[in-house]
């Protein structure tokens, strides 16, 4: 399986970087493995519009055109971040804005979007707020689930939250890592 790897954080110490590291090394070496470290590698996650830079012309964007690659190629993603004001961090946003464009990931219809993608992914989320009120909050990783894998044509997502990062003891922190490990392993 070929299993793309998408991580968002700033710093390299963090435990968003330890889960990444973890479930990295927990998955069978016998999937094709591909890394992007939205933060690492240094991704502008600005949208801007022109002239020159027109929509309409987004899927075919010479700056995104390896990412698109990296998109087409993979069976599996697995999405690795905090959640800041109740959503992704706006790096993550804005690759999600620039390479998952229409006429790439999906085009419209008089009914909706039709998505050209397929494949499955897991998104693993952290953030301080206690879990039941992420059941009735809009975001939390479902907004990537559902309005925009969803649409893109990639139906089967999965959400592993671990909920009050900074408040829980570092027992509880690693049980919920034991069970991202476990699910790495059986992906």
């Amino acid at each position: 399986m070929n299993i793309l790897m998408i991580t968002a954080h700033p710093n390299p110490q963090s435990f968003n970087a330890h889960i990444f590291k973890q479930v990295r090394e927990n998955l069978d070496k016998s999937h094709n493995l591909e890394v992007l470290d939205l933060y690492a590698e240094g991704f502008n996650p600005v949208l801007h519009f022109d002239n020159s830079h027109r929509r309409r012309d987004l899927a075919s964007d010479p700056e995104t055109a390896k990412y698109r690659d990296l998109v087409t190629w993979a069976d599996q993603f697995i999405f690795i971040f905090p959640i800041w004001w109740s959503g992704m961090p706006a790096v993550l946003k804005g690759f999600m804005d620039r390479v998952f464009v229409a006429g790439f990931a999906y085009h419209n219809t008089k009914t909706g979007l039709k998505g050209h993608l397929n494949g499955k992914a897991w998104i693993i989320t952290t953030h301080n707020t206690p879990a039941f009120i992420t059941l009735f909050a809009q975001d939390y990783g479902k907004v990537l689930k559902n309005q925009i894998l969803k649409a893109c044509g990639i139906s089967s997502v999965t959400i592993s939250q671990i909920t009050g990062v900074e408040k829980i003891s570092d027992q509880k922190r690693q049980k919920a890592l034991d069970k991202i490990v476990q699910k790495a392993k059986n992906l």
